[in-house]
């Protein structure tokens, strides 16, 4: 009798954390730190534009960066900071959600490789570069097998073209996000091959600081539509941009 029960125990268990397995979400974040010397941008002060320092990088470690946007959040929790076996990427960290099973990996790459981050990101798009964190004893997965990616910094397809494996692998949905001035633009013939679905993408200069980012992520983790994620997006840049809800709804559009 001890045994059945024990079996039934055990059963039941392994059913709780298979489901547990199948209701986690996971979001990759693509953080092309920004660089004075190796990016065609208007110069940021020196402290913000160095490339190779994320702590005060204007797009990682500076108040509205990624790294710090994201810490100070009554929303999220850093709950794992990971070395990365790819030299390029100076930084990693590993958030969750605090009200859900969602968990957000967010990558700091060296700005020099500003191409290669782009790569990494549209291969990801299509379904490649799959990242494996294990985490309480969860194995979560990201790059190619997130649900959501995102890419932050500056538009690099406005000087370069890339060339990498962008074809989409599975018939899986998944959404992007792209914080870079004129992206839909320079990233749309890139999405036709990787089918991605463009949740919130820009089609004019921007500033891509962390807290439009966080806004449509977060309406995307209530599982909302895409136009509710766009207005989100739109109200947190007019909020910290003062540039006009208008403008701002101009500026962050959602879908081709």
């Amino acid at each position: 009798m001890k045994k059945v029960i024990l079996l039934l125990f055990l059963l039941i268990a392994l059913v709780s954390f298979s489901e547990r397995e199948e209701s986690i979400e996971t979001i990759h974040v693509f953080v092309s730190l920004c660089d004075n010397a190796n990016q065609g941008i208007v110069p940021v002060p020196a402290k913000l534009g160095n490339g190779q320092d994320p702590k005060s990088n204007l797009y990682w470690g500076a108040l509205y960066g990624v790294k710090t946007h994201f810490k100070n959040s009554k929303d999220w929790s850093l709950v794992k900071t990971i070395k990365s076996n790819n030299p390029k990427i100076l930084e990693r960290l590993l958030f969750k959600h605090k009200s859900s099973d969602t968990y957000m990996l967010a990558d700091a790459y060296d700005g020099k490789y500003i191409k290669q981050t782009t790569i990494d990101f549209l291969e990801a798009t299509g379904g490649r570069n799959e990242v494996s964190i294990s985490y309480n004893s969860s194995k979560l997965s990201f790059g190619g097998n997130s649900k959501l990616l995102a890419y932050v910094g500056h538009d690099g397809l406005m000087e370069f073209n890339v060339d990498g494996d962008f074809s989409a692998i599975n018939d899986t949905k998944r959404d992007a996000i792209i914080l870079a001035c004129v992206s839909k633009t320079y990233f749309k013939p890139y999405f036709e091959q990787t089918k991605a679905s463009p949740l919130v993408w820009t089609t004019g200069l921007m500033a891509p600081e962390a807290y439009t980012l966080k806004s449509a992520i977060e309406g995307w983790v209530a599982d909302e539509t895409d136009v509710e994620i766009r207005e989100r997006a739109a109200q947190a840049y007019h909020k910290y941009q003062k540039c006009g809800i208008k403008a701002a709804r101009g500026l962050l559009v959602t879908g081709y």
